[in-house]
């Protein structure tokens, strides 16, 4: 199947133009004359539809999301049909899988169905989040504006991610390269060393006997390091997935001495930003902190937002069970009690999910200026007690030759 892209004339005489999906030409020209459109203009794109050959076209990026809420919200607010904006979007978006997906909520729209609905169709690339602040859209009449906060939310998100991703480059490059540089050491560089060491009959070092010993187990059995490295960490991949897994490493990530801080701060910030999007979309206390607890990601988090859900279904207050929980800093319960009696939760959240934000800023730079010298660090030891493992036994044999 192709992507065509067409002008046509509808009944009250307006042209439109946007794409449709066919096998040929003459069937995208039938299609649009099913729907009333009297074709002006017709051609094939370079796009092709994988749905025929049902391939992988790839996936739909954060910043593709980012652009087509902001672009649709801008066609919204200028009175364009959502039809035909979805269509214009389909003509201006790059990604061949997004182009599909566009066009068949187009579809889906134009034969009668709500965006929010046609969203929901394909929740691997709008999540349960999005599509409730869409609904909420639809219900206030508001959907231009919600679009345009999702946007401004979704940068936000991804500049927030990009910056501690950014932070750890440096730190996981300098570690990789270490353990890889010191296995081609230990299997191929210090193999030939030691025979010339063991050729000079001295008498090694314990610490030469150590590096020995290493070097010659992984000479005789680095297919079985590789292979256990391989099975380990699919083994991690897969408790990691289960239940327990997922549970167990949420619960211990925010206790890791430093990195439990950073880890808390990014879970608030989550929980703040997106429970004060959805609260300011007119989306129910309740059913915005079930969504919320999913966008969270952390199940300890999550629990207490879903206790917390049960609480305000039973008629208590929102932060009866954060102001009881270790995981919640004091400010954001006394701040969350603050806003309910105010009636202006919305904001308060959205001002701290502001300060939380600048919060993780400084950590993260704080966390790269210590990281870096102890890299170094860790580096000259290991450096150090390799050479020294190496020149203490060559010093003694010239100690003795002289």
């Amino acid at each position: 199947m192709a992507i065509y892209k067409y002008r046509a004339r509808t009944n009250d005489g307006r042209v439109t133009q946007g794409a449709v999906e066919a096998v040929t030409e003459s069937d995208a020209a039938e299609l649009l004359n099913e729907k009333g459109l009297i074709v002006l203009a017709l051609s094939e794109t370079s796009q092709k539809s994988g749905r025929s050959w049902n391939i992988n076209l790839g996936s739909v990026k954060h910043k593709d999301l980012v652009i087509f809420s902001r672009q649709l919200s801008v066609m919204i607010s200028a009175t364009v049909p959502i039809v035909q904006s979805l269509r214009i979007l389909a003509q201006q978006t790059v990604n061949p899988l997004f182009i599909e997906k566009i066009i068949e909520m187009a579809d889906d729209v134009d034969g009668g169905m709500r965006l929010s609905d046609a969203l929901s169709k394909h929740k691997k690339i709008f999540s349960h989040f999005y599509i409730a602040m869409v609904k909420s859209g639809e219900t206030s009449g508001k959907l231009d504006e919600i679009l345009q906060y999702l946007a401004d939310q979704m940068e936000k998100d991804y500049d927030l991610v990009n910056r501690i991703k950014s932070a750890m480059i440096y730190p996981v490059f300098i570690i990789s390269s270490m353990l890889v540089v010191g296995f081609l050491m230990m299997t191929f560089v210090v193999p030939n060393m030691v025979k010339m060491l063991e050729d000079t009959g001295a008498e090694l070092p314990l610490l030469t006997r150590i590096l020995v010993d290493t070097s010659t187990f992984m000479n005789h059995n680095w297919y079985y390091i590789v292979f256990g490295v391989a099975g380990l960490i699919v083994l991690i991949r897969w408790w990691l997935g289960s239940d327990v897994g997922k549970m167990t490493w949420d619960s211990a990530k925010i206790q890791i001495p430093i990195f439990g801080v950073l880890f808390k701060k990014v879970y608030i910030v989550r929980f703040t930003r997106s429970l004060s999007t959805l609260i300011r979309g007119g989306v129910p206390i309740s059913s915005a902190l079930a969504i919320t607890a999913e966008v969270v990601d952390n199940r300890a988090y999550e629990k207490i937002i879903l206790d917390t859900v049960d609480e305000v279904e039973g008629g208590n207050s929102m932060a009866t069970v954060f102001v009881k929980s270790k995981l919640v800093p004091k400010m954001l319960s006394q701040m969350m009690v603050i806003g309910e009696k105010t009636g202006k939760l919305d904001t308060v959240l959205e001002r701290l999910s502001n300060f939380y934000s600048r919060e993780i800023d400084n950590l993260v730079e704080g966390l790269t200026a210590l990281i870096e010298p102890l890299i170094l660090i860790v580096m000259g030891v290991g450096v150090g007690a390799m050479v020294a493992a190496i020149m203490l036994p060559m010093f003694k044999v010239a100690q003795s030759i002289s």
